[in-house]
């Protein structure tokens, strides 16, 4: 029994054995399928390699551009790279130096007239993403009919200044910290640091850290109503303006309304083309402040034409969409741009507005698009109504920058300016300088004396002698 058990435990524990084995192989091949598997995901994937490497491109890239973007570019090269007809647009006009804030650096105000200057004086004021170019029709066709207009383009935009400079004290942080030395690199070259390790024998730390702790910044000119407000009272007391007709359009009333009412006496009339006081204009804000969307729109004239026709215009060329894309993209415009729309003032109640005690005896006429949408007609009509001295008229062109429609627009702000009662201006003499005025008083002094004395012999000498030959260089006397 014990050997019947003992080989029925051995034939036992053979199946055992003979089912163990077979067991090893499978052990041996399921390695090596895992392996397999193993090596097929660790070997490089040559669709994920690019996808990666395409990736990281693209963010140095925006990277590269958004701090590249920072820096204002240099207005010579900015210049050289215009279209013919921004160049030939700016050679008409002048910059007069304004100041929008106080204690701060004057800031030059593009400006373009047009017309007879001995006339009734009207402004163009442009709104969210235009400039004085976008009216140069307009502006031509209304010299053109014996008015004086100016076109001006507000800090920030067009050929006036775009950007600050401002002295900081305080941390930077490691964005500012890098964008410092970058500067300085560009500045003092790259071997700089490496030079003043050689002659100190250290670092220049102390020294970039003291003037980290002070230094000039470039910001964007940021305008609101206010600097608005300072910019319309010192451009029209340069060119001796006042009182003006203010042609408004677009976003331009959300800019200028406060000031149009503390300022009554220097207005004349007003003028309304396509205003709106619930939005902050006809061009889409959201487009010019979302990266890579702004990179697009901006980079292309053809995109640019297309998203403005889209949105705001009817007719807006190739040739004027990349002029109005250059001047937005140039120069640090578009950063300006963007913080002027978002200082836009559009939540003012026009009807209180336009009750107030300055403006309710005010000459007002709106001038809207006739066929752009039903829901732009009901505005215009709401505007109309909360204004209802002001005088409603249509026109065929679209909601924004309508130089298609120029001559349109000139005959109707033509018709209601002259239908006004003509201004009349005090002319105020320039005063004659302090030793020039001493000088006519010693000419004519001498001229009494040598008339006394000859008095009875050269009765008309006093018409004659330096006196009068110096009040010829004023345009006050007879020539030399």
């Amino acid at each position: 029994m014990a050997i019947i058990t003992e080989e029925h435990d051995q034939q036992e524990s053979k199946p055992q054995q003979s089912q163990k084995r077979p067991a090893n192989p499978n052990k041996t091949k399921q390695p090596a399928s895992s392996r397999t598997n193993e090596q097929q995901s660790s070997g490089i994937n040559p669709f994920s390699f690019w996808f990666y490497f395409t990736l990281s491109v693209s963010l140095i890239t925006l990277l590269v551009l958004s701090i590249s973007s920072l820096s204002p570019q240099d207005t010579k090269s900015w210049f050289l790279s215009l279209p013919v007809t921004l160049r030939q647009h700016y050679s008409k006009g002048r910059s007069i130096k304004v100041q929008t804030r106080l204690n701060q650096a004057t800031t030059e105000v593009f400006t373009v007239e047009e017309g007879p200057i001995a006339s009734e004086n009207v402004i163009i004021l442009h709104g969210f993403g235009l400039s004085s170019y976008s009216y140069r029709q307009l502006s031509k066709s209304l010299g053109g009919k014996g008015v004086h207009v100016v076109a001006l383009d507000l800090p920030g935009n067009g050929f006036s200044d775009k950007y600050t400079e401002e002295v900081v004290e305080g941390p930077v942080g490691i964005l500012g910290r890098f964008r410092y030395v970058y500067n300085e690199i560009q500045e003092k070259g790259f071997f700089w640091a490496f030079d003043q390790i050689v002659e100190t024998g250290q670092i220049p730390y102390e020294e970039i850290l003291a003037r980290m702790a002070k230094r000039k910044i470039v910001k964007p000119i940021e305008l609101g109503p206010e600097e608005i407000g300072r910019v319309l009272v010192q451009m029209i007391e340069t060119m001796r303006l006042a009182p003006v007709h203010l042609v408004l359009h677009d976003s331009a009333l959300g800019l200028s309304a406060n000031w149009i009412s503390e300022n009554s006496e220097l207005v004349r009339s007003v003028t309304l083309i396509d205003t709106s006081t619930k939005t902050s204009g006809a061009l889409p804000f959201w487009v010019l402040d979302i990266p890579v969307i702004r990179e697009i729109v901006l980079g292309s004239s053809f995109v640019y034409a297309k998203m403005v026709n889209l949105c705001c215009s009817k007719q807006l060329g190739m040739v004027d969409a990349d002029a109005q894309r250059v001047l937005l993209k140039g120069r640090g415009g578009r950063r300006a741009v963007v913080a002027m729309g978002k200082n836009v003032n559009g939540s003012f109640d026009i009807a209180e507005w336009g009750g107030s005690d300055g403006l309710k005896h005010m000459p007002m006429q709106v001038l809207w698009s006739a066929g752009w949408s039903q829901e732009w007609t009901e505005e215009g009509n709401r505007i109309a109504q909360a204004l209802p001295r002001a005088s409603f008229v249509t026109h065929s062109g679209g909601r924004w920058a309508q130089e298609d429609v120029a001559d349109e627009l000139a005959d109707k702000i033509s018709q209601f300016v002259s239908s006004l009662p003509k201004t009349v201006r005090k002319v105020e003499e320039e005063p004659i300088p302090a030793h020039i005025q001493k000088m006519f008083d010693e000419a004519k002094s001498s001229d009494h004396g040598h008339d006394h004395d000859h008095h009875h012999h050269h009765h008309g000498h006093e018409h004659g002698g330096h006196g009068g030959g110096y009040m010829d260089a004023y345009g006050l006397g007879g020539g030399w």
